[in-house]
């Protein structure tokens, strides 16, 4: 791996972080949780679970409400000034209506530095289960269904060309608007098949035209190992992908890779070194560009009731990523960045899990014990592109 401040590549990279926007009130959550309820309840309820873990996990910033304007351009500031070019914000669509969309048209796209980096969604369409926080021996509650039918995807179409295609800042990936889908097969479920999803997706490039806001890039999350338990494998994801008509593929976090092999905890290091090795086979085993995926951590702990014993059960009790220090978070970043040097891509692009996933472990954001570091990394290897 080659080192030091922001080595060049002959090609900018789209640094692209998920963000998880569960950290602002939502009508939704005070219904299911309680008034006032946001993620940071369970963030502040985290209790070690086994000698040495670090939990709580204790933002340096405070617990702050990111669907505030002067929060979010604390956010833009913070990550276009340490080499990340753009959030691909979680975005939620059920019954027909947003879920958790303060974040972004609320404080991201009120605040006046959002010119300093880009956005784009990835259509977070899975189940949406009670696991704020899991009661071990229980069953999931399902609170909202991830299928879409038709009239509600279209809906969901018309909903996004309308408040974030138009958008100055929306990303764009080879020149075309930047749209990713987590759950194929949620998708294809919601549609009535894989005939009707292409028609819908035909559908949507063609009203995307038609604003006047050109092409679509269609991106697809794909994944070996299932965390939330509805999620489903399809059958043939390779032919499904080409049927779709999608135009290339990326991950969301490593452990839809890379199963963890140890209980309770897993060195990242050796972690890391498994997932990095997973780029060329996912790269080899779809037919359209594959965009590697940089995971800083793993501890979905304070999903669950802090009162129950851990054990190796399933999402949220799994195994923890330990050692996942900004040094060998930096290392993975290398490892991506000379991955894209090796690589035809017209525009090379890497995703990152995740700028605030704090209640699985996985955050940008600057925390009590490594302060900025994690930022710093990103900017070590990517804050120098021309």
């Amino acid at each position: 791996m080659s080192g030091g401040m922001g080595a060049r590549m002959n090609k900018p990279v789209e640094v692209a972080a998920y963000y998880f926007p569960n950290f602002h009130i939502n009508a939704r959550n005070e219904e299911w949780h309680g008034e006032g309820w946001t993620e940071w309840n369970l963030v502040k309820a985290g209790t070690p679970r086994f000698p040495g873990h670090m939990q709580p996990k204790v933002p340096l910033w405070g617990y702050l409400d990111e669907s505030k304007p002067e929060v979010a351009e604390k956010q833009i500031k913070a990550a276009s000034t340490h080499g990340i070019t753009s959030f691909i914000y979680d975005w939620y669509w059920y019954e027909g209506r947003p879920f958790l969309n303060g974040a972004l048209e609320e404080g991201y796209m009120k605040a006046s530095n959002n010119s300093r980096l880009k956005f784009s969604l990835m259509w977070a369409n899975h189940d949406w289960v009670n696991i704020f926080p899991y009661k071990r021996s229980s069953d999931m509650t399902l609170l909202a269904k991830g299928h879409t039918d038709r009239s509600s995807f279209d809906r969901a179409a018309d909903y996004i060309i309308e408040r974030y295609f138009s958008h100055p800042s929306y990303m764009r990936l080879d020149g075309k608007l930047y749209f990713s889908i987590y759950e194929l097969m949620s998708l294809v479920g919601g549609l009535g098949g894989v005939g009707e999803a292409r028609e819908a997706l035909d559908s949507f490039r063609a009203k995307t035209r038609a604003a006047g806001l050109g092409e679509l890039h269609l991106n697809a999350v794909i994944w070996g190992v299932r965390i939330l338990p509805t999620e489903r494998l399809a059958a043939n994801p390779q032919e499904m992908l080409l049927m779709l008509g999608m135009d290339s593929v990326t991950s969301y976090v490593w452990m839809h890779h890379t199963p963890m092999e140890s209980y309770p905890y897993v060195s990242y290091p050796e972690y890391a070194k498994k997932s990095i090795t997973c780029w060329d086979q996912l790269s080899g085993s779809y037919p359209l560009p594959y965009y590697p995926n940089v995971s800083m951590g793993w501890d979905s702990t304070p999903r669950t009731v802090q009162s129950d014993t851990h054990a190796p059960l399933g999402y949220p009790h799994t195994s923890v990523l330990v050692n996942n220090t900004p040094a060998e978070f930096k290392k993975a970043l290398e490892a991506a960045r000379d991955y894209l040097e090796g690589r035809t891509l017209p525009t090379p692009m890497v995703t990152i899990n995740s700028w605030n996933e704090w209640t699985e472990g996985s955050y940008l954001e600057p925390d009590t014990v490594h302060g900025t570091g994690y930022l710093e990394a990103v900017k070590e290897v990517f804050g120098n592109q021309s």
